[in-house]
């Protein structure tokens, strides 16, 4: 009469155990030789801030991308965009614009800051007047004035860091430059 052992079956079988301690030699092989990750250095050249207006983001993709920006900035967006620097709807608007933008040049290194304001916003017409579209001239002054307001404060801050001020109109999805008003 022969006689049974009960074995598992790495230990019963020299075919198991090889197949399934090859791999894990081999990995620990690889592993032991490679040289450890280095922390790239993430480095963009912008952080924009614009509006959460939907009807501008194709536009907007599309107008950093000729300022041969593609996936070299960071984005912000919130109602309003310089508005929101002013803290509308809330407080906490303008300290989340300034968190991102202190991160965006800690981590990324960023050059400048791209605000880009748009005709027909609605947080202008929440915060300034419901009517403030029907007038473009005014509405153009409006925006102006608080894109200088933002240009000014974020010099302040950070006074190594271009500031470029945007209005992009609705209809023609262009981008106009506004010019700082710098103060003497």
């Amino acid at each position: 009469m022969k006689k049974t052992i009960n074995q598992c079956l790495c230990c019963s079988s020299r075919r198991h155990f090889l197949s399934s301690f090859l791999p894990a030699a081999v990995a620990f092989t690889v592993l032991q030789s490679a040289t450890p990750a280095q922390a790239e250095v993430n480095q963009a050249q912008a952080l924009v801030i614009s509006c959460i207006d939907f009807r501008f983001l194709r536009a907007e993709y599309s107008f950093l991308n000729n300022k041969n920006l593609t996936d070299k900035y960071d984005l912000t967006a919130l109602a309003g965009a310089s508005l929101a620097l002013t803290g509308f709807p809330h407080k906490s608007d303008a300290q989340a614009f300034w968190d991102q933008l202190d991160i965006s040049y800690k981590l990324h290194h960023i050059h400048k800051v791209i605000i880009i304001d748009h005709q027909d916003c609605g947080a202008y017409a929440m915060m300034i007047d419901p009517n403030l579209s029907k007038d473009p001239q005014r509405e153009l002054q409006i925006h102006t004035d608080y894109l200088n307001q933002a240009y000014s404060s974020i010099r302040n801050h950070y006074s190594d860091l271009q500031v470029e001020l945007y209005f992009a109109t609705l209809n023609q999805r262009e981008f106009q430059q506004i010019f700082p008003k710098l103060e003497k």
